[in-house]
């Protein structure tokens, strides 16, 4: 039991990544802290959980609220006496052309995405100091190439790389391990539940989510990654290409994306 007796904080755990990540860590001996925002999923989840001998527990918690993740890690620390590493996954996302959009559902997916890590971080960071633990950033492919009509879901990942690397480095004699970890399309249900222009729910994925990566795919490999205290973790053959591509260049990717995004079911621009 690789993590045996070790306090994981997972946000945003009631589905996808940040379940699948819960129940990976929690199978290898970890104590597993979730989040979520319904109280009823988050029940749920950790039922499951248990079911499978996983030891765990929770609290409501909104990712944008600072007051709330302020309790989330005094919680955590309340029920397992220690936090040892935090994986920052609670995240939204969107769909709408920039100009379209109302400016509320951009500070919405900022205010989740990322100012959600900067808080979650911030309250975790004295415990995983004490502990020399590790901080894992759910980033995305989008962290370092944009896509049209997600332009807050892009904005949001690029500071959350630029943020976590900045931390490392701040950290990195403290024998504190800083994980980015960049998933490609994984088939959750992150598509299903994306904001349109006016901060309605998407409701339909416009991908097809069969062809993707499953969530316990990704987090068997963010688990093997941060035993191995990797720094970075670019996920799926298609996101190692763009990554690549964009940094060398990223001319011929902007039409490359243009017409990739361009093929997704009721795309808002052609």
């Amino acid at each position: 039991m690789k993590l045996k007796d070790k306090v994981v904080v997972v946000t945003g755990a009631t589905s996808g990544i940040g379940e699948a990540c819960a129940r990976v860590f929690g199978k290898n001996g970890a104590k597993i802290w979730i989040t979520g925002r319904s109280q009823i999923k988050l029940d749920n989840t950790l039922l499951r959980l248990q079911n499978e001998g996983i030891t765990c527990a929770g609290i409501v918690c909104d990712a944008a609220d600072e007051s709330q993740n302020q309790l989330m890690v005094k919680g955590a620390v309340e029920r397992f006496g220690r936090i040892d590493m935090l994986i920052n996954n609670a995240g939204i996302s969107m769909r709408a052309m920039f100009q379209d959009m109302d400016l509320e559902v951009f500070h919405k997916v900022m205010n989740t995405n990322f100012m959600g890590a900067v808080y979650a971080t911030k309250f975790c960071l004295p415990e995983i100091l004490k502990n020399k633990g590790t901080i894992i950033a759910m980033s995305s492919i989008n962290g370092f190439r944009g896509t049209p009509a997600r332009t807050a879901y892009t904005a949001s990942k690029y500071a959350m790389n630029g943020f976590f690397e900045s931390l490392r480095t701040e950290v990195m004699k403290s024998g504190v391990h800083v994980l980015v970890a960049c998933p490609g399309f994984t088939a959750s249900n992150i598509r299903n539940n994306a904001l349109t222009a006016d901060g309605s729910i998407q409701q339909e994925s416009p991908r097809d989510e069969e062809k993707m990566m499953t969530p316990e795919e990704v987090a068997k490999a963010i688990y093997k990654a941060a035993l191995k205290r990797k720094r970075d973790l670019i996920l799926t053959r298609q996101g190692k290409l763009a990554s690549f591509l964009n940094k060398w260049m990223p001319g011929i990717m902007d039409t490359i994306v243009y017409n990739h995004m361009a093929k997704e079911k009721d795309s808002p621009f052609k």
